[in-house]
């Protein structure tokens, strides 16, 4: 069985700030491409429950995130909560965003490196279910057909996917609040044709290395990867 990225998203929130977790919670599941745009959301019922809030609470969310633009109520039969098919743009510069950042830029990228290299290599030493290879494939094949406006949220897809596959869901729940860190950044900096070719070339040395059981050229691929796509945030940001 695959292990699914929203089971890793939609854990029980903490106690403290129960509100503020859950519209957390929620974009992340949203812009890391776990639920797509057009898609409906699980239930409230469901999702209370997964997150452990009251319905009080995820309506609040919900509706905080639909004042956002970033998801819609529909009623009737088939009714329910969608994802908006067009997400709000960044209001912040990629400069003024890595001001605010400051330090931390350096701090997730670090992170990133160490959570995402461990996770191809652990990936790459397990022995893959036929659902988690078709899993990985799938994502692939999405990224790299993926047209400009969808690459980033179907890219973050991707690397979820090589988390969900260690078996690990606590490293796939890092691997995503890592990636939100630094998602409004990547977001910010333009895709060029170039670096994306580049990008799904290594994609595929990845996974390629993952599917064979070959770990060592799975973390090196990955941290290659992960090295070129720091270069340019820090190109683009300086």
């Amino acid at each position: 069985m695959v292990a699914q990225a929203d089971d890793a998203l939609f854990r029980p929130v903490r106690t403290g700030n129960p509100f503020e977790e859950t519209v957390e919670r929620l974009l992340q599941a949203i812009k890391l491409g776990v639920v797509a745009p057009g898609d409906r959301l699980p239930s409230e019922r469901d999702l209370a429950a997964r997150l452990n809030v009251s319905r009080v609470t995820l309506r609040e969310a919900i509706h905080a995130l639909t004042e956002a633009g970033y998801v819609e109520s529909r009623r009737g039969r088939y009714g329910g909560t969608f994802v908006n098919e067009r997400l709000p743009k960044p209001r912040r510069t990629p400069k003024r965003l890595a001001r605010e950042l400051g330090d931390g830029l350096d701090d997730a990228l670090v992170l990133r490196s160490a959570l995402e290299t461990g996770a191809a290599e652990a990936a790459a030493a397990r022995s893959l279910s036929a659902a988690e290879q078709d899993h990985l494939r799938r994502c692939l094949a999405e990224t790299s057909a993926a047209k400009l406006s969808d690459y980033r949220r179907l890219d973050s897809r991707l690397h979820l996917a090589i988390a969900e596959v260690t078996g690990a869901p606590s490293l796939t729940s890092a691997t995503a609040d890592v990636r939100m860190r630094l998602n409004e950044l990547l977001d910010a900096i333009p895709l060029l044709e170039r670096n994306i070719r580049h990008s799904n070339e290594q994609h595929e040395a990845i996974v390629e290395a993952i599917l064979t059981g070959d770990p060592d050229s799975a973390r090196q691929a990955m941290q290659e990867h992960l090295s070129g796509t720091a270069a340019l945030l820090r190109a683009f940001l300086s």
